[in-house]
């Protein structure tokens, strides 16, 4: 068959959120670090993301990794997150489709019982911690990129909704979190519809609303998720828990807990007093998935208090894929509808 683009991908899963990685036929983008070939592609190459996540071959449900050779002297290896309208500076669980399929398909060696290994991000480097058995990686434990609160107790003027009261919190990109219970909402599945579209209106206020950026980095900036979250509760054994449904424009709701949100809710919380150094917290996710995760200890974030975090979750590999692209197709970057993509993309 004669194709003019042929891309290796291998299917993976994190906790219900698909995760796909990219382990062969793309050549890595200029730039001297990971941040720097992000940006590449986002604004001279942002066809290999179309081509990847839009219809017929991706969906409105995928998100791709480009594995790359880490820029960082203390990397094994690093990735560039590809979502349905951005490409995050980190994500949790893209993180643990990465390590799972590094590892299980032999890419980086697997000590068993745990495999430790640090990889590159836009956002920064990752500890990962990896339980592995027979070959599989079994539970991959992450220590995000430093998280803290950049905007406390704000109020939003959202069209049709009034004034809603939020936080904004950085876990790796910029969420506003909202209470889904004042909202009106369970973060139940039958919901999803609804709290899609409210999301996306609270998110969009926010943005305009109540600029951020990154103190450490300039070019990180403004509010790219919304986190319906539900009231934190107490576990029979005292570990505090609590579900949330993420929203990843253009209208869809993160089927994992959002390893990302769970550490942007975990930094809230420290800074509100509502959860200490060393306690864990179980965050669930609209499906019932759950991730682990835990504040490991107070940080500075350019000159703003923050805390280190750790999530962990588990992922399965669903298959792999030779994405090929005849040089006859007339949809070479793929096509979006808004009947699944909730609204189309160019």
């Amino acid at each position: 068959m004669k194709t003019s683009r042929n891309v290796t991908v291998v299917g993976c899963h994190a906790e219900g959120e698909v995760g796909r990685v990219v382990t062969g036929g793309v050549i890595p983008p200029p730039g001297d670090t990971l941040f720097e070939m992000k940006r590449f592609l986002e604004t001279e190459a942002d066809d290999l993301r179309k081509f990847l996540l839009y219809e017929p071959r991706g969906g409105v449900f995928v998100h791709t990794n480009l594995v790359l050779p880490a820029k960082h002297p203390d990397a094994a290896a690093g990735f560039i997150i590809m979502e349905p309208t951005d490409y995050p500076p980190m994500s949790g669980s893209n993180s643990m489709c990465v390590v799972t399929v590094l590892l299980e398909i032999g890419m980086l060696p697997m000590t068993e019982p745990e495999t430790r290994v640090t990889l590159e991000t836009p956002g920064g480097l990752i500890h990962v911690r990896a339980q592995c058995r027979d070959g599989r990686c079994e539970r991959v434990r992450v220590e995000n990129v430093p998280s803290f609160l950049a905007k406390g107790d704000i109020k939003i003027e959202v069209g049709g909704l009034g004034t809603v009261a939020g936080d904004i919190s950085y876990g790796g990109a910029f969420f506003v979190i909202v209470d889904a219970k004042a909202l009106g909402f369970s973060v139940t599945p039958d919901e999803a519809k609804d709290i899609v579209k409210v999301a996306e209106q609270i998110k969009a206020a926010a943005a305009e609303q109540h600029p951020v950026t990154h103190p450490e980095n300039p070019e990180i900036h403004t509010v790219t998720f919304t986190e319906m979250a539900m009231p934190v509760e107490v576990e029979s054994d005292g570990t505090k828990s609590g579900r949330n449904a993420v929203v990843l424009s253009p209208g869809k709701i993160d089927r994992s807990p959002c390893g990302t949100g769970t550490s942007a809710r975990l930094a809230l919380m420290h800074a509100k007093g509502e959860i200490g150094v060393g306690e864990r917290y179980i965050s669930r996710s609209i499906i019932g998935t759950e991730f682990h995760a835990e504040t490991l200890r107070a940080v500075d974030v350019g000159g703003v208090p923050g805390v280190a975090t750790s999530i962990s979750g588990r992922a399965w590999i669903t298959g792999i894929h030779q994405y090929m692209l005849d040089p006859t197709d007339p949809f070479p970057t793929g096509y979006t509808l808004s009947d699944t993509w909730y609204r189309a993309l160019p």
